[in-house]
Order: C-alpha cells, then structure tokens, then sequence
C-alpha cells in the first residue's frame, strides 16, 4: 500500500500531479477542500457541524477535519492506497493522520513537496484566474496572503517529516511530464 502526502502552496500543481498519480497507482485522491465541499452540500453530519464553524468565523477544529478523512479512508477499503492533498496542514494534524493509520495497520509512505518560487506561482494563479472564477486567484495580494498562512502553518511539517524519513522536495517547475517524472522517481523506489 502507498500512501502519500501532496505538500505545495497553492498553484504548486497538487491537484494535476495527483490525478496522474491516482491513475498511475491506483491510489484514492482525497482532496481536503473536495472532502468539506462534499460534506458540507450533502448536509452530513459532519458537513453542518464544519459549516457551523464557519458561519461564525471560526476555523473547523481539526477533530472535524480528521473524522471527514477517517470517513473518506473507511469507505474505499480496499484502496491500493491513498493521496492526501491539503492534509496535513499542521504538526497536530500529522500526528493524528499518523495515529488513525496506524489503527488501520497502514503508514505514510512518503511526503512530497512540490517546490516553485513565489513569483511562478503568482503567474500560474493570475493565469489560472483568469478561467477558474475563483476571485483568490484574481488578486496578487491575496495569492501571497495564502502563501503566508501556507508557509506558518506547514513548515513545521518539514520537520516531522525529516524526522520520519519520508519527506522530498521535487521541483515543481519544468513541463508537467517533467514534474510527473520526478514525482514518479520517488514514489517507485516503495
């Protein structure tokens, strides 16, 4: 079983990557936004509890973020294994993935980071922007806001990862067969 954590600020290529990775590996991608949109339209259990956070402004504590994952891993099994993109975002988080896999006799294969400069990735997002609707990737202050909260909340990630063995850094820049490539010479070596 593989299971592998896609770290990358936003524009990295995370949600690209991981749709070759799924259909090279035959892995379940579980994006973390994909997974509270779904929970949160769908109205479950977890979905209001999540949107009631929200509603007042408040961060979803990471219990909640932590049983929607648990739900998406129990309901595919018989997963060859998993890609975890947009978790973990925090240390607390990490160590928790860790605890609820390890109950399931599984482990993190490997973390890997998508690496590109801050102003590449600005001109991806603008670009991006300019097509997805999405106002945060209109507006240049904002995308480097999100690399901010991205580079607070994730570095200590490095760490627990190093500490672990199983983090690497793969430059994100290049063509996407490229990018694939270099991902994909890491994940063969398991």
């Amino acid at each position: 079983m593989i299971n592998i954590v896609l770290f990358g600020k936003p524009g990295a290529g995370k949600g690209t990557q991981a749709e070759f990775l799924k259909t090279q590996y035959g892995l379940i991608h579980i994006s973390t936004g994909d997974v509270f949109r779904y929970n949160i339209k769908n109205e479950t259990e977890l979905g209001k509890l999540a949107q009631s956070y929200m509603d007042q402004g408040d961060l979803v504590p990471d219990s909640v973020t932590i049983n929607m994952l648990k739900a998406e891993v129990e309901k595919n099994s018989e997963a060859k294994g998993f890609i975890f993109d947009g978790f973990p975002r925090t240390t607390a988080q990490a160590e928790a993935l860790d605890a609820f896999l390890d109950k399931k006799n599984m482990q993190v294969t490997a973390t890997i980071a998508l690496e590109a400069t801050d102003d590449e990735l600005v001109e991806r997002l603008l670009k991006r922007g300019e097509t997805s609707g999405r106002s945060d990737d209109q507006d240049e202050s904002k995308i480097r806001n999100r690399f901010d909260e991205y580079n607070h909340k994730t570095s200590p990630l490095r760490s627990f990862y190093t500490d672990q063995d199983k983090f690497h850094s793969v430059n994100g820049i290049g063509s996407i067969d490229e990018i694939t490539e270099r991902l994909t010479a890491i994940i063969d070596r398991f």
